[in-house]
């Protein structure tokens, strides 16, 4: 390769990549907190993912975990505690490639569930497929460096390790990606990569933890029966000493001399009567009071020499008063 495509591939993508991924995860909270989910579909099908689940997430977790060792720490660090290189990569080969193989192997699970199941299908966004693509090449190349560097002669910890640990001191070395096999440039590629789509992606839950559920006050549930010690549940719209007062009539029609109303039940009535001597409905005439006998509410609407009203079924009845009655103040009648 060039030097220009060096610094390119192994200075500008990986800082654009790692720019992208703090901001994007800035704007994701600030803006779209209530998508800051996992989307579960675990109410869809249970069977497959109670295998491939664990898989990939025990798997992932001590694949972070052999990465952060691998790459964070340098050589001479387990040198100087007494590790030497040879037990070194023993550990690393053997339980790196079991945590690939789990990783792998629950990843492939969650594909084909994701792919067969049919609601899980339906709730399958575009991200999800690309996340799957770039999760698949990820851990299928991860897996092939360490089963593949038992017996190469490349020695990560001096090349791709000292290069990753650079670009976060602001001091990058493309020469050493430049010299390492291809392998490890495409996982590391296809890694920064996955770091971009990362805060587009439900990859975000990774960073959510039920922190609050420590502080978070007390939940107080309160039983609907009533226990020993406690006051009755008085009614909404009772007035009657606590009590709901009795239904002394039933929900109907009402037709009095002057038009038609409805009954009700509540201790007080109100009439109105708009009418007018021409017919037009320009005057009107509202009276309140108070009965002893469970009360009515009516509307009563008249002209010169009609009355009508609309019972609860929507039907209209009319009624011929003589002109003496429509003018003055009347009160239906049941």
């Amino acid at each position: 390769m060039s030097p220009a495509l060096d610094i390119v591939l192994w200075v500008v993508v990986p800082y654009v990549c790692l720019a992208v991924f703090v901001v994007g995860h800035f704007w994701r909270y600030r803006y779209d907190q209530f998508g800051w989910t996992t989307r579960s579909s675990q109410l869809y099908e249970h069977r497959l993912l109670r295998w491939g689940g664990p898989l990939f997430h025990f798997g992932i977790v001590f694949v972070f975990f052999g990465h952060v060792v691998g790459l964070g720490i340098p050589e001479s660090w387990t040198a100087a505690v007494g590790i030497s290189e040879t037990a070194y990569h023993a550990v690393a080969v053997g339980t790196g490639s079991l945590a690939g193989l789990a990783t792998l192997a629950g990843l492939g699970i969650l594909a084909y569930r994701r792919r067969t199941v049919g609601p899980v299908f339906s709730a399958t966004t575009r991200m999800d497929k690309v996340m799957y693509v770039f999760l698949g090449v990820i851990i299928a190349l991860g897996l092939y460096n360490t089963l593949a560097g038992v017996a190469g002669e490349y020695d990560y910890r001096t090349g791709v390790s000292v290069w990753f640990r650079d670009i976060f001191l602001l001091q990058p070395h493309p020469e050493l990606m430049a010299q390492a096999p291809l392998g490890f440039q495409l996982h590391a590629l296809t890694a920064f990569g996955l770091f971009a789509l990362w805060p587009f992606t439900r990859l975000v839950h990774a960073f959510s933890a039920p922190i609050g559920y420590l502080w978070r006050p007390y939940i107080v549930y309160r039983s609907k029966e009533d226990r020993l010690g406690t006051r009755a549940r008085r009614p909404g719209w009772g007035t009657h000493g606590g009590q709901q007062p009795p239904l002394s009539r039933p929900h109907g029609l009402d037709v009095g001399a002057t038009g038609v109303g409805m009954s009700h039940a509540p201790s007080a009535w109100l009439g109105s009567r708009v009418g007018s001597v021409d017919g037009t409905g320009s005057g009107d005439d509202v009276a309140q009071g108070a009965t002893l006998d469970g009360g009515a509410v009516g509307l009563v609407v008249g002209s010169l020499d009609r009355g009508a009203g609309r019972g609860d079924d929507g039907t209209v009845v009319t009624t011929t008063v003589p002109p003496a009655t429509a003018a003055g103040g009347g009160r239906s009648s049941t």
